[in-house]
């Protein structure tokens, strides 16, 4: 609201400092398109008919030709009033009827400040007398009585300066009531927006000048608000469906494992009956892990796995998942490597112990898997001023550029080879950054610099006390 008010006086005040520039202009041009020029001013012409004016031995006036030529021009008449006598001894021949021959004094002051029988009369010094001349009635206006207080004139400028402030004072006060109406409805109607981008319900009273947007903010806010249930349930139900056909896979599965297992291990089938039977318990194993991760996913997805965060030392539990999978043996062709500087023995983040662990071995496990010829796989920590920095990579095959990207921009359960044989399923990166998340950590997924695939996590560092 303080910018909109800002925004409206500004313009005001831009509005009004223009037109007074044009009003301004306009008064300059008026004026300069009015004005009389110096040569053709009543007074000028009135001297020089006044210098123009000779008398002859004769006694005989006689008035040159470019000043009758110049009074015939202005529609003017003109006569001579005599010093002595204060009678009409010259005249024009255009001397209106209704004009006196004798005159006083007073009549003579008369004429030299206002008019002569309505016809406006301008006068010239002349060796015998005055020469007036007396222009057409609607010709001049003549402000008879010019008399000015010596004071306004020099407080006239602060005056016009009170004038125009007092006048943009109440230019913006009629200005800012005529729109308050609108400026206390835009309030509600920020704040409505801000609640909205929050993702909380709205409702704004429906009045005022803006009425029609607070019903259109409204009407979205419902819309997202069914929406955002709608979603919650189809979510609700999904994680349901996941752990509800969880459960019901779990009961036949240890069965068919059960049973596997015993066919495999008995001495009354053929060799080749045993391995048929390997072969459905190695499957139905890898069943199991798809159960296992799609419930963790679908937990850590909702916020449903609890968190059993604690301070570690990140280089302690990575280097327990390494020895693991050293004591447990790797396929052939496939090697693990432990990476990290000796000189680097503590390295503490807040962490779930268990979910980290998950996360490397899922990482582990994933270079086993997209490498069927081998490769040896490099774990490292290593950390900087604010973060814990895990390093899983091998170098093995590796991966194309638009792989890369792909991996980096897409959700990892929807990568799936074409091999039918080794089908995956893509949850291990999945959950990895979902587990990663939850420690408030970043994942990057990019190229070894020993010629394979690299994934780097980042946790939090804690600096030791």
């Amino acid at each position: 609201m303080p910018k909109l008010i800002r925004r409206f006086i500004g313009i005001l005040l831009l509005s009004s400092i223009l037109i007074l520039l044009i009003n301004v202009i306009t008064c300059v041009v008026l004026i300069a398109h009015y004005a009389t020029d110096t040569n053709t001013s009543p007074y000028k012409i009135a001297q020089q008919t006044a210098n123009a004016l000779h008398e002859r031995p004769d006694g005989v006036y006689v008035l040159s030709e470019n000043a009758a030529t110049q009074l015939h021009t202005s529609g003017a008449w003109a006569l001579l009033i005599d010093n002595s006598s204060r009678s009409v001894v010259w005249k024009t021949h255009n001397v209106p009827a209704s004009i006196p021959y004798h005159y006083t004094l007073s009549d003579i002051a008369t004429i030299s400040t206002g008019y002569l029988d309505s016809y406006p009369t301008y006068v010239g010094a002349h060796d015998k007398g005055i020469v007036v001349l007396g222009f057409p009635r609607d010709s001049f206006w003549k402000h008879s009585q010019p008399s000015w207080n010596y004071r306004f004139i020099s407080d006239f400028p602060q005056i016009i300066l009170s004038i125009l402030c007092i006048n943009i004072v109440l230019i913006l006060g009629i200005y800012v009531i005529a729109n308050m109406k609108l400026l206390t409805s835009i309030n509600p109607i920020t704040k409505g927006i801000q609640r909205l981008s929050d993702g909380e319900r709205v409702h704004i009273p429906e009045t005022g000048a803006l009425s029609e947007i607070a019903a259109h903010i409204n009407s979205t806010s419902d819309i997202l608000q069914q929406q955002k249930e709608q979603l919650r349930r189809k979510e609700t139900a999904r994680a349901n469906w996941i752990a509800g056909v969880s459960h019901d896979i779990r009961t036949p599965l240890s069965m068919v494992m059960g049973y596997a297992g015993q066919l495999e291990n008995s001495s009354h089938l053929l060799q080749e009956e045993r391995n048929c039977a390997a072969t459905i318990m190695a499957q139905s194993e890898r069943i199991k892990n798809l159960i296992n991760d799609l419930n963790l996913a679908s937990k850590l997805e909702y916020n449903m796995q609890p968190l059993m965060k604690k301070e570690e030392n990140v280089v302690a539990v990575v280097r327990h998942v390494v020895v693991d999978f050293m004591n447990m043996g790797l396929p052939s062709g496939f090697s693990i490597t432990w990476d990290t500087k000796e000189s680097l023995s503590v390295c503490t983040s807040i962490i779930d112990k268990e979910l980290l662990q998950r996360a490397i071995s899922n990482l582990i496990w994933n270079s086993i898997v997209h490498n069927e010829y081998g490769c040896t796989i490099y774990t490292s920590v290593c950390k900087d001023d604010t973060h814990c920095i895990i390093r899983v990579e091998d170098n093995g095959v590796g991966v194309s550029d638009e792989q890369l990207e792909m991996l980096n921009h897409t959700p990892h359960y929807m990568i799936c080879d074409t091999s039918t044989s080794e089908q995956r399923h893509g949850l291990g990166l999945l959950i990895v950054e979902q587990i990663i998340d939850a420690h408030s950590g970043s994942v990057e997924i990019s190229k070894s610099e020993h010629g394979g695939f690299m994934t780097t996590l980042e946790l939090p560092l804690i600096l030791p006390h």
